[in-house]
């Protein structure tokens, strides 16, 4: 196996961008994803995470990207585990929920767990018709901790999104300990899932996973978090604060190598930046293409409708 590395962004619609990367032409949704894929050509969805899309919706990026584009998909909140309210679901869905926390979240049965799940994989239909869908991404929230309930929880997701490839992100820092690192990648390996290395602050907290280059599938896929350890775990100020990082060319160059190795262990690489602050993750990726180039690595690159590979 051999691969290319691809470059992309975890969302293209966040307000840094509309105000100072996109041209102030493109005052549609539709002329900024067209916009974008002239310079990326994947990205990762991360409005899916907080609702489920419309087929309409999905139809219409498939249509406005080129042959080629990738989209991957944040799997939505509530089927990882995550905190949603009644509002978040799709509307005649809503009539299932039979009970909410003191803070307004869906408390999910069964029956509504597994409606959303078929809600969700009919939303991809479009996407996979066009031969445009790449993985799922399931970011496990720092409660799942290891251990035979949260393995249950994957197989359930596998499960249920039958003919997806699955990214398993974890963010608790248990399951890529030294004494667990071999269990879990092998559990993945064992599943046909694909696990997703992670490059974020070194700090020492649950929440934060140790940066393990490894992979578990012909996919490797890394996400750049950013190395912001003064604002990882401060509350109030969002996600654009956490992940408020413009990668030093010195840090950027130390995933050279790393993804040199990728390439040459799997068929497919993603390296996609959820720096999302300013213009940050399109800045981010465009260096590190640049600098994998210099290097030699393989690399591609949008060019309008063709994308070529680089070396």
């Amino acid at each position: 196996m051999s691969a290319t590395v691809r470059l992309g962004t975890c969302a293209w619609i966040e307000q840094g961008l509309i105000n100072d990367w996109y041209p102030h032409t493109a005052t549609s949704a539709e002329a900024r994803l067209r916009f974008y894929a002239e310079h990326f050509d994947t990205v990762e969805v991360d409005s899916s995470y907080y609702a489920i899309p419309a087929e309409r919706t999905t139809h219409n990026w498939a249509e406005r990207t080129p042959p080629g584009f990738i989209f991957h998909i944040k799997a939505f909140g509530l089927m990882t585990g995550h905190a949603v309210r009644p509002e978040q679901l799709p509307a005649d869905l809503r009539p299932l929920v039979d009970a909410v926390t003191s803070r307004g979240h869906v408390v999910p049965s069964d029956a509504l767990r597994d409606r959303i799940f078929q809600r969700f994989q009919r939303s991809l239909e479009p996407l996979r018709q066009a031969g445009k869908l790449g993985g799922v991404l399931f970011q496990w929230p720092p409660s799942a901790l290891p251990g035979r309930e949260a393995w249950e929880r994957i197989d359930h997701a596998r499960a249920a999104l039958p003919g997806n490839e699955l990214l398993i992100e974890f963010r608790q820092r248990d399951w890529l300990s030294p004494d667990l690192r071999d269990e879990t990648l092998d559990g993945l390996r064992e599943r046909g899932l694909t696990y997703v290395v992670v490059d974020a602050p070194p700090v020492a907290s649950h929440n934060v996973v140790e940066t393990v280059v490894a992979s578990t599938s012909p996919t490797a896929y890394v996400r750049f978090h950013g190395r912001n350890a003064a604002t990882w775990n401060q509350h109030g100020d969002g996600a654009s604060a956490r992940f408020d990082h413009l990668y030093s060319d010195a840090e950027l160059t130390e995933w050279i190598e790393p993804l040199r190795l990728l390439t040459a262990a799997t068929s497919r690489v993603y390296a996609m930046f959820n720096t999302n602050a300013d213009t940050q993750g399109p800045d981010n990726a465009g260096r590190l293409r640049q600098l994998l180039r210099e290097a030699d690595v393989p690399v591609t690159t949008a060019t309008g409708p063709a994308q070529r590979e680089l070396f």
